[in-house]
């Protein structure tokens, strides 16, 4: 995993030695081996930069999506309020990346890309920004296995929460999804995931109800 984020690293313009982006890799991957992860983990991260990989050729600028993937849940509280989460790791990423020696432009559109990741809406003409998200998503669209163990993980994630306000509050983020004009934004992607992305939301969402 460190030689992915060193890659992604260079090729978005970091000028710092391998020594010092191996350690930044490696303080990540501490971060997202969290204990409070259950669903937001290396795992997730992982599949993110799978789905980057696959379809870098839909993203002008593939790599600071890759380390966009990288900080997107840099910082992950499940009790914090709204979309701190979100607002504290973008923060979070244009401090680390300059520190990396990224150019300013890198740093700051990457903490951009990172705030995308709160609502998963995203501007016309982005493409980096509809990877990201598509990316983030595509969990939505596994088998019905892979899903339910996704669900399970939430509700772990979850677990200070009661069952009552928890399925109140799932019941409100799987709807606003459903409320998008597509869950997927390239077209490539839509094609492949959003018929059974949204066959299991909306048995998601049976089973909440």
């Amino acid at each position: 995993m460190p030689d992915r984020f060193r890659t992604a690293a260079r090729g978005a313009g970091a000028t710092t030695s391998d020594t010092d982006l191996d350690a930044a890799a490696n303080y990540l991957l501490g971060r997202w081996a969290e204990p409070q992860r259950h669903y937001h983990d290396v795992t997730h991260l992982a599949a993110v930069l799978d789905v980057v990989d696959r379809f870098e050729h839909l993203a002008p600028n593939p790599d600071r999506v890759r380390l966009a993937a990288w900080l997107h849940d840099a910082v992950y509280d499940p009790r914090a309020l709204g979309d701190a989460n979100e607002r504290d790791s973008a923060e979070f990423a244009e401090g680390l990346l300059l520190s990396l020696g990224a150019p300013d432009e890198v740093a700051a559109e990457v903490a951009r890309l990172v705030g995308l990741t709160a609502g998963h809406a995203t501007e016309d003409d982005d493409p980096d920004g509809e990877l990201l998200c598509d990316a983030d998503l595509s969990i939505l669209a596994a088998d019905t296995e892979r899903y339910e163990q996704y669900t399970s993980a939430i509700r772990r994630e979850y677990a200070h929460v009661p069952d009552d306000a928890f399925r109140a509050g799932r019941t409100r983020v799987l709807t606003e999804l459903l409320k998008l004009p597509s869950i997927y934004r390239h077209s490539e992607i839509r094609a492949e995931w959003e018929e059974r992305a949204q066959a299991n939301l909306t048995a998601e969402l049976a089973e909440l109800a």
